[in-house]
């Protein structure tokens, strides 16, 4: 069962809570809640191990979500609990993808660096190596950071290609006609 963190009505965090212990704090649907694995704070009724606290409550309607504060803590128990680093598995499959499709450059692929690295974040947070966590995820940005600039240095590239022929067929019909003549 989940522990759950909540903001309450001054802005303030408060937890950890079981399920059942947040009915009785009495918490709203709007209310932001956060526990291990989530990104970032949700609205209490988007989140179905809560489902059971307002089945009878009337609904609400949202306020403004509160992402954790990047390198934020929270205690459950005696343990502190560091919220997931992004994993930037999209960003990693965009920038080895596009490039190569696009304009065939190879060297994109080492983008598949930043996926490996991206695929390894969520299951070393889960077992609680958080700094090992938070350099795959720094590794997964950086490897789509390489494999994007590779992207962009080919496109480029291959439109400089493309312009270079299409000027050099232009110049060889320029003179192919002016010896013509």
């Amino acid at each position: 069962m989940n522990q759950y963190f909540y903001i309450d009505s001054e802005g303030k965090q408060k937890g950890t809570f079981s399920p059942e212990s947040l009915k009785n704090e009495a918490i709203k649907r709007e209310t932001l809640v956060w526990t291990q694995g989530m990104e970032q704070w949700v609205r209490a009724d988007e989140v179905p191990e809560l489902q059971f606290i307002f089945s009878d409550a009337p609904g609400a309607t949202y306020t403004q979500a509160v992402p954790p504060s990047a390198g934020a803590t929270f205690t459950h128990g005696n343990a502190a609990v560091q919220p997931m680093p992004k994993t930037y598995m999209m960003e990693s499959i965009l920038a080895t993808i596009l490039p190569f499709i696009l304009c065939g450059c190879i060297f994109s692929l080492l983008g598949i660096v930043g996926i490996v690295n991206a695929s390894k974040v969520e299951q070393l947070y889960r077992s609680g190596a958080y700094a090992e966590a938070e350099e795959a995820s720094r590794q997964a940005k950086l490897w789509a950071k390489v494999a994007m600039w590779i992207g962009i240095i080919g496109a480029i590239l291959t439109i400089l290609l493309i312009v270079g022929i299409i000027m050099f067929v232009g110049f060889a019909g320029i003179g192919t006609a002016l010896s013509a003549a």
